[in-house]
Parts: structure tokens; C-alpha cells; sequence
């Protein structure tokens, strides 16, 4: 990605589906540094916003309504491989955290961390570092080093939004409308699903999903 002319305000595109949220990071960031920020509200129109108006850097929660947000993370690199993406995310666990840099993310955020650790990961990132939290960074290492420390650590990035939207109660049909893929397809997930957490029924794997707070 090409990087802003000198003098010019570095570019920002907030991806959450939350006004909210939105307003908040726009607010935080706005009184940090002199950033032009752009908005979307779901993954199409972040693609949108990064074909027409390329950002140097993506601001992007995982709990999209339309696209998960590693599948959005892979077409944002497919479409321009240098993208700059901080994730950021109500997920807690080390394990998304893993999945998003191995996606291509240049940092992790949680929604839970002080406002100053997004300021700094954003300040990082523009400058082409790649930013995690000391305690998210220390779980992460730990993971390394200590294979399947959690159960969520073996599944794909399809398989985790297929057990984040059990957990929210969607059905199987459900799930495969919103991912645009068959019925047999997401039935074959949970299958697969079932054997990598020693789960017997979808009562089960819904069960981990409540359990582990996994959100689509």
C-alpha cells in the first residue's frame, strides 16, 4: 500500500457494526493525532471503502453481520497484500488473537484493553510494527509452546464462525445462508467440529461456545 504524501493526514477506516463503538474510537483517535477517519459498518462496505478510498490502515472488529472478520481480513489482503489491520475485538482469548496475526494482522486489540493501548497500536501499526499487548503477547507465546492449550486453538477461521453462530443460537440453515454455502457444508463443519472438541451433538458444541464466549 502506498503511504500518505508527507504533510497529508495519515487515513483510518473504523470497521465495526456498532454507531457506538464507532463514535467512540473516532473521538479517541480524532483528539491523538491528526488522522483523517472513514467509517463502515460491515465488511462489504469496508471493501467497498478500500478499493475507492485505500486507508493506510484498517481498524477492524471480528463480530461482523455479513462477513466474519478473518474471512474479511483474507479479502482485504487478497485485494491489497500490504494492508495494514488492527484488530479490534471483545474476544479475550489468545487464540484469536493467534489466528488474526496468522491471517495477516499487524495487531490486537481488545475492547476491554485501556483506550491507550488502541492509541498505541494504531501510532504501531501505521509506523509498520505489529502490536499486542504485553499480557496478550505473553498468551500468545504461551501457545506456542504449549500445543491445543485451548480447545478453539485447531479449528479454521470458517470453523470458529460456524461455532460462534451456534453459540448465538442460529440454526444450521441459518448459518449457511448468512456464509452463502450449502446446508451440507456447515452440517460437515459441526461434524468436524465434533471431532476436534470431542463434542457428541450440537447440543455440545454450543454448550463450548457459550462457555469459551466465541461471537461471530
Amino acid at each position: 500500500m502506498a503511504g500518505t504524501p508527507a504533510g497529508t493526514p495519515e487515513r483510518l477506516l473504523l470497521v465495526d457494526d456498532h454507531p457506538v463503538v464507532r463514535t467512540g474510537c473516532r473521538r479517541l483517535l480524532a483528539s491523538a493525532g491528526p488522522y483523517e477517519i472513514m467509517e463502515a459498518d460491515s465488511g462489504a462496505r469496508a471493501l467497498e471503502l478500500c478499493e475507492t478510498e485505500p486507508p493506510d490502515a484498517v481498524i477492524l472488529d471480528l463480530g461482523l453481520p455479513d462477513i466474519g472478520g478473518l474471512d474479511l481480513l483474507d479479502r482485504l489482503r487478497r485485494m491489497s497484500p500490504d494492508i495494514r489491520v488492527l484488530v479490534f475485538s471483545m474476544h479475550e482469548d489468545a487464540v484469536f488473537a493467534a489466528r488474526a496475526l496468522e491471517a495477516g494482522a499487524r495487531g490486537y486489540v481488545t475492547k476491554n484493553d485501556a483506550p491507550e493501548e488502541l492509541v498505541a497500536a494504531v501510532g504501531t501499526v501505521l509506523a509498520g510494527g505489529i502490536y499486542l499487548s504485553r499480557d496478550m503477547a505473553r498468551e500468545v507465546a504461551v501457545m506456542s509452546f504449549v500445543p491445543n492449550r485451548s480447545p478453539l486453538q485447531g479449528l479454521t477461521a470458517r470453523e470458529l464462525r460456524v461455532l460462534a453462530e451456534l453459540g448465538q443460537g442460529s440454526a444450521i440453515a441459518d448459518i449457511a445462508e448468512h456464509l452463502g454455502v450449502s446446508y451440507k457444508t456447515v452440517s460437515n463443519t459441526c461434524t468436524i467440529m465434533k471431532t476436534k472438541l470431542g463434542a457428541r451433538s450440537i447440543r455440545d458444541l454450543i454448550r463450548i461456545a457459550v462457555e469459551h464466549r466465541v461471537m461471530p
